[in-house]
């Protein structure tokens, strides 16, 4: 390219150069440039610019504050990074053409602005220049939530030969030059979302999952390094809407500049294009703020509950419920469990759930998985009659299954050991449990589970499933698939379940779907789209729970959040049934105990503890959160929930191992707590305590809520005069 070609080009992308409206209208969330092959895309915080250079190449110019000028440097990169010529940037495409050519040269062709479930969308095409690959690259704006969605799809245009894609990430976008720190999520079983955060140097830093098992999220924060505020200053954020196997990739060059690209993690994995077929990766969110990590946990949380979460149930408040599990294990029968129901219709339960032991030849974890038909050793009459018994107690009726595996021992395995995942001369890995994971990439398996499904919620009164997913993947083989599809096994996989759940919804829409995977392996949008609700971990100890919901709430919503009040003390401090319940208040609540062991005391402190949820549970489920004290950062943890207005709010503390009081000066934590999201003038009364208080002076000021002792807790109502 001449000098004088790019500064005309350069010249074109500076007349977008328009500052991000306070609050952009739909209709101008894209603009297009005079030369129509240059676009702004706006959010309330952000701008995102791309341009197509004189030489047909699609450029990323800038992604974030929409103050930064245009024209002072060379474009970061190109908007769909391919494998190909110079290998600076990570390639979001790679492939492999029939004559095995392996670089790939793009050239724009057209675009149009769309408009896809209400919102603005710039779709581009882009063609090889001389093998039939078409790429088409979306963006899809979404101003109030500070984001843009990101997704490619990939064609095979000719009549002859496949093409072999490698690797299809969703998109990627470039920083501006600066240091900077990322913040992500991860875990393992039991410990889910732990917070991790580490300075970006050069190099590539990959976060991944391989055996469908992530313990944390795809969700990640880079900001400038040093900027820490949590309601001010540079964020950028994202998260990729898949589950199974996703990677997100952020590379640092010498020069500063940071590349991140996320989506299906390609590993072991290939994708074959046969004349005619096209692929389509799944969405990835890209977003940037200024208003700090609380800025980026309003766009996740709003956006979740708003475009994400199914339709059917979204705005209807999550029910009260008590699981047997613990009760019982896998001991379980119709008696047994309708004394369990009783007692929970009385402490104001709402939803009745048995968990593992229901059906055919389950007496322990190695056997019956697969055989999704009622024990008749343990219910006589089947599910039916016992349902109509809870309903009549007021309560609706919930179970759990885990249809994707299936254990060696059962009626399903003996007739079919070539449907589950494997390879030829290998051997099976059980893992923990002897269980193995079903090829749901087959149709087969995937018509046999829905054809089980349906009949068990055709013939029961059923109102609630938990489905859970306790094995990692091993074994990926899909011996009997044509060669050529072997190696797409994971994505089938994945396409299959999302299939399977959208089918079963769309004929029971009343019936709640719990994402359950061995606790929180699959916390993701991709699951959230398709189930109503969260386990974020097997474990229920309410010292662990509370680190566990400071994250979880950071990216996803209170009301996607299930949490049990439960008997386990992993850390032997005998913590209190208050302490318990003032803990799973903050989500969905759930009881697991076994209350046939209660006394009267434990009781009424229950039936108090869920009349009190239910007079909260809509601006808990339903507000918005603030994290105005981190466990990880205290030895305490303060949630405040304020409803859509700021008339209302509901404040949980939680203290952990107290401080004694002759600690060194300067360690010492101020017990005063600033609100967030109230209305200065407003006065409020908080009904825990006496008097009033402005809302400027609980925000700017702070408040001490008088919650003293360790493994102590407290639930505030904060409420504005006049409501």
């Amino acid at each position: 390219m001449t000098k004088k070609r790019f500064l005309s080009y350069l010249l074109a992308c500076s007349c977008l150069w328009l500052p991000a409206a306070s609050s952009p209208a739909r209709e101008n969330a894209i603009i297009a440039g005079q030369d129509g092959k240059s676009w702004a895309i706006r959010t309330r915080s952000a701008v995102y610019h791309l341009a197509v250079s004189p030489k047909g190449e699609v450029n990323a110019l800038h992604f974030g504050n929409p103050s930064q000028p245009a024209g002072q440097a060379r474009p970061p990169g190109h908007e769909l990074p391919v494998r190909g010529g110079t290998v600076s940037a990570m390639p979001v495409l790679e492939a492999v053409f029939p004559d095995g050519v392996r670089d790939i040269e793009l050239e724009y062709k057209t675009h149009e602005l769309l408009e896809i479930d209400g919102c603005q969308t710039l779709k581009i095409i882009q063609r090889d220049n001389y093998y039939p690959l078409e790429v088409t690259s979306f963006i899809r704006a979404l101003p109030e939530y500070d984001m843009i969605e990101k997704w490619v799809e990939v064609a095979h245009a000719g009549a002859e030969g496949v093409i072999r894609v490698e690797n299809l990430l969703s998109g990627s976008v470039f920083l501006p030059k600066d240091l900077y720190e990322l913040t992500h999520y991860s875990g393992a079983w039991g410990h889910e979302l732990v917070p991790q955060t580490t300075e970006l140097t050069q190099g590539v830093k990959t976060l991944q999952v391989r055996d469908f098992k992530s313990y944390g999220a795809s969700t990640f924060l880079v900001r400038p390094k040093g900027e820490t505020g949590a309601t001010a200053g540079k964020a950028w954020f994202g998260t990729v809407c898949h589950s199974g196997n996703w990677r997100v990739d952020f590379q640092k060059a010498f020069s500063g500049t940071v590349q991140i690209a996320g989506g299906i993690n390609f590993w072991d994995q290939e994708i074959h294009l046969q004349p005619g077929r096209k692929f389509t990766t799944p969405r990835m969110i890209f977003g940037y703020t200024e208003q700090g990590s609380a800025g980026v946990t309003t766009a996740l949380v709003a956006y979740a509950r708003e475009k994400i979460l199914p339709a059917p149930l979204r705005d209807r408040l999550r029910p009260v419920l008590y699981n047997s599990w613990y009760a019982t294990t896998f001991d379980v029968n119709e008696a047994q469990q309708l004394a369990l129901a009783k007692i929970a219709a009385e402490l104001g339960v709402e939803l009745f759930v048995i968990d593992d032991g229901w059906f055919k030849g389950r007496k322990d974890g190695g056997a019956g998985l697969g055989d999704w038909t009622v024990d008749r050793g343990k219910f006589p009459d089947g599910l039916a009659p016992m349902i109509k018994k809870i309903n009549a107690l007021g309560l609706d009726f919930g179970l759990w299954v885990e249809p994707e595996m299936v254990n060696p021992d059962s009626d399903l395995y003996r007739a079919h050991p070539d449907w589950v995942l494997h390879f030829p001369n290998r051997g099976r890995h059980h893992g923990r449990r002897p269980q193995l994971m079903l090829n749901l990439a087959r149709e087969d398996v995937a018509r046999y589970l829905y054809k089980s499904l349906r009949d068990l919620l055709a013939e029961n009164n059923i109102k609630f499933i938990k489905w859970d997913a306790n094995k990692a993947l091993s074994d990926a083989g899909f011996p009997s698939a044509p060669a050529g599809e072997q190696r797409a096994v994971r994505i089938r996989y994945v396409e299959n379940l999302y299939r399977l759940v959208e089918t079963l919804r769309a004929e029971f829409p009343e019936v709640w779907f719990e994402n359950c995977s061995s606790g929180g392996g699959r916390l993701d949008l991709g699951m959230m789209a398709r189930f109503d609700c969260n386990w974020p971990s097997d474990i229920s100890d309410p010292v662990d729970r509370i680190f566990i919901h400071d994250s979880y709430l950071a990216l996803f919503p209170a009301g996607t959040m299930s949490t049990w009040v439960a008997e386990k003390d992993w850390h032997r401090r005998s913590l209190s049934l208050e302490y318990k319940f003032d803990v799973c208040m903050a989500g969905i609540l759930g009881v697991g105990c076994d209350i046939s062991g209660w006394n009267d005391s434990q009781r009424k402190l229950a039936r108090g503890k869920i009349a009190h949820y239910k007079r909260i549970r809509e601006t808990v489920q339903k507000g918005g959160v603030s994290r105005l004290v981190s466990p990880h950062d205290e030895n305490r943890s303060v949630l405040q929930y304020t409803d859509a207005d700021g008339r209302k709010a509901v404040v949980f503390v939680y203290n952990l191992a107290e401080y004694p009081g002759n600690t060194v000066p300067g360690t010492r934590r101020s017990p005063l707590v600033r609100l967030r999201g109230l209305r200065p003038d407003a006065t409020y009364r908080i009904k825990e305590m006496k008097g009033s208080f402005t809302g400027r002076r609980l925000m700017e000021a702070g408040i001490d809520f008088p919650v003293k002792g360790a493994y102590r807790s407290g639930v505030f109502e904060i409420t504005a005069d006049g409501e």
